[in-house]
């Protein structure tokens, strides 16, 4: 395990380096070019920024709370306002000290802690800053939302979040995450109410609206890659249809919110990619973590059964990936209490364990839902929720926590605007009187109607050229889009077999996109029953790219990997070349998934 870890650096230090050396020839600017790749990596594995940033702002908020207490309005609103739209249209404000973190996700008791950050408030001043505030964000056009509050301990506090509506549906801040778990665990379930609004019958009625094939409602189980969206408004609220909380399984199918009425109600939305979690299908499972590009990983575990099977796998293609996990401990009313200590001990032992190395966090109380959901992926903290899909519990916490989430797109180390476009393709339909529409990630760069591209690689590893003809994100028709959201292009005069998942997508230039048809990696074997040697085959997932690839030679002396070795490989695309870049993640599998790695050398 501790081989498995030291490995996963190492590819995330490759990973790192490259990214920030083609950042610097794309850009040809010599701040690009001075990255410094641990800084990167730290950045990507957490997605938000650290410490220093936030003990900046902590001094800009008392700074506002001190204009406002001298009741200088204008100046306030000029600092809000910046504080604001510096975070992407929303900031998490707290007024009074804040409890050491130490203590508050260890769910010990906080007043009697030490370590204390931040000014004293009384409950007085709490209270009549909370009405400043609001009096403040609404003269901008925004709302606040009251995440938490306390005036009866040692330590008055509040915090609010502020919001302002973005300018357009383009603008919309979204949050990529991937539900995976194992099969009955209650994935499809727990999406049905958080998206819907209604709870669970306990004989499955809030998950019969998510299902897309005919055997899915049959059999209760999903096997494709189902996406719903959530919605939460400029006040913080999920944006739901209006529905009784009796509502029956007909109702709750019919009568939903199509995707371009809760993108125009809400300012920020929160994508669920609901992965099956049978193992016959781990391929689409796994295709849907590789090319989806989340920013986290919820990881749902029935309560009744701990964490079995396929969960397992799924936990640990997370790891291997270094997506930031989240888990859900579902069926909590229906589960006898001395199962759920022990599902819960099992959890936190496999948390804890060399191989995952994670600090779990139960979210027991509102403050350490919004605490979490800002630290948990720079600290390497997996927050723990408990909850039911029948009574209810949990699930407010859960809410709150998807509601704060930093914006897939916020991360710019991941995806930067001011490169070429780069759009990775995911899926392919054909629609009829539009023509051809592909579905995508972009990785960097932007698009707009009207735009000349090329796309490719195809058979041969060439590109075509076309022109984007219109363009829709959630189901809403936009005309711009930029690095870190995901949009659906209609291309012009193309046909459905010209194009595939894998290809992707630049803007038309002299020198197109190189493909490619063998690579060099370094490899770790996960786990193999026998021998890897030369002409072995297997399923490479790489991005969005998934095919079968061939060993054609390797470093190891004996010419042979067994599980736990490490080695240099030089893999071959068996049916076409592929646009693959030095530093991308490597997965590939036979059955089970068996090794990780990383792009050192294209050749």
């Amino acid at each position: 395990m501790s081989a498995l870890k030291n490995f996963q650096s190492e590819i995330q230090e490759i990973h790192a380096r490259e990214l920030a050396r083609q950042r610097g020839q794309a850009s040809g600017s010599s701040a690009s070019r001075n990255i410094n790749p641990k800084k990167l990596q730290v950045l990507e594995e957490s997605n938000i920024s650290g410490e220093s940033r936030d003990a900046g702002a902590e001094d800009e908020v008392e700074a506002v709370l001190a204009l406002l207490s001298s009741h200088d309005y204008d100046r306030a609103r000029t600092s809000v306002a910046q504080l604001i739209t510096g975070r992407k249209g929303e900031y998490i404000f707290r007024i009074g000290c804040r409890p050491p973190h130490t203590s508050l996700f260890a769910g010990e008791r906080v007043d009697e802690a030490t370590g204390w950050s931040g000014v004293p408030r009384t409950d007085a001043e709490v209270t009549s800053l909370q009405s400043s505030v609001k009096k403040v964000v609404e003269e901008l056009g925004g709302k606040i939302s009251l995440l938490f509050e306390t005036t009866d301990g040692h330590h008055p506090r509040a915090t609010l979040l502020l919001r302002l509506p973005p300018p357009s549906i383009e603008l919309v801040p979204e949050v990529r995450c991937a539900v995976v778990g194992n099969v009955d665990s209650g994935k499809s379930t727990t999406l049905g109410v958080l998206t819907r609004g209604p709870l669970d019958d306990g004989r499955g009625r809030a998950r019969v609206a998510l299902f897309r094939h005919k055997h899915e409602i049959e059999s209760g189980r999903t096997s494709s890659v189902g996406m719903e969206i959530l919605g939460f408004s400029t006040a913080g609220t999920p944006v739901l249809p209006n529905m009784p909380p009796s509502a029956d399984a007909d109702m709750i199918r019919r009568d939903k919110l199509g995707w371009d009425e809760i993108s125009a109600q809400s300012a920020k939305i929160v994508s669920f990619s609901d992965l099956a979690g049978h193992e016959r299908y781990l391929k689409t499972t796994l295709y849907g973590l590789t090319s989806g590009a989340p920013s986290c990983v919820i990881l749902m575990v029935g309560a009744n059964a701990g964490l079995i099977g396929m969960s397992k796998e799924h936990l640990a293609i997370a790891l291997a990936l270094s997506v930031p996990v989240v888990v859900c401990i579902t069926k909590i009313d229906m589960t006898p209490p001395n199962v759920l200590a022990e599902t819960t001990k099992q959890v936190v032992k496999i948390l804890k364990s060399p191989g995952c190395r994670k600090t779990p966090v139960f979210v027991n109380s509102m403050e350490v839902a919004v605490e979490s959901s800002q630290t948990f992926a720079q600290y390497k903290l997996c927050p723990i929720f408990r909850i039911s899909n029948v009574t209810g519990e949990g699930l407010d916490c859960l809410r709150t926590f998807l509601n704060l989430l930093p914006s897939s797109e916020a991360d710019t180390e991941t995806f930067a605007i001011d490169q070429p476009l780069e759009y990775s393709v995911t899926d392919v339909w054909s629609v009829p009187y539009v023509g051809t529409v592909v579905n995508g990630i972009l990785n960097s760069g932007s698009v707009k109607t009207g735009d000349s591209i090329l796309f490719g690689p195809d058979s041969n590893g060439n590109f075509q050229s076309t022109i984007v003809r219109s363009m829709q994100r959630k189901r809403a028709d936009v005309t711009t889009a930029e690095a870190g959201q995901c949009v659906a292009l209609a291309l012009k005069r193309v046909k459905r077999a010209a194009v595939r998942k894998g290809m992707v997508i630049a803007h038309k230039t002299d020198t197109p996109p190189k493909a490619t048809r063998q690579f060099e990696g370094q490899v770790l074997i996960l786990y193999h029953n026998t021998t890897m040697q030369r002409n072995y085959q297997a399923m490479l997932h790489c991005g969005a790219v998934r095919q079968t690839v061939r060993i054609i030679s390797m470093d190891n002396p004996e010419g042979v990997l067994r599980t736990g070795d490490r080695a240099t490989v030089q893999f071959e695309f068996i049916s076409q070349p592929e646009f693959v870049k030095v530093g991308m993640k490597l997965l590939f599998r036979e059955g089970k998934t068996k090794g990780l790695g990383v792009i050192t050398r294209l050749l």
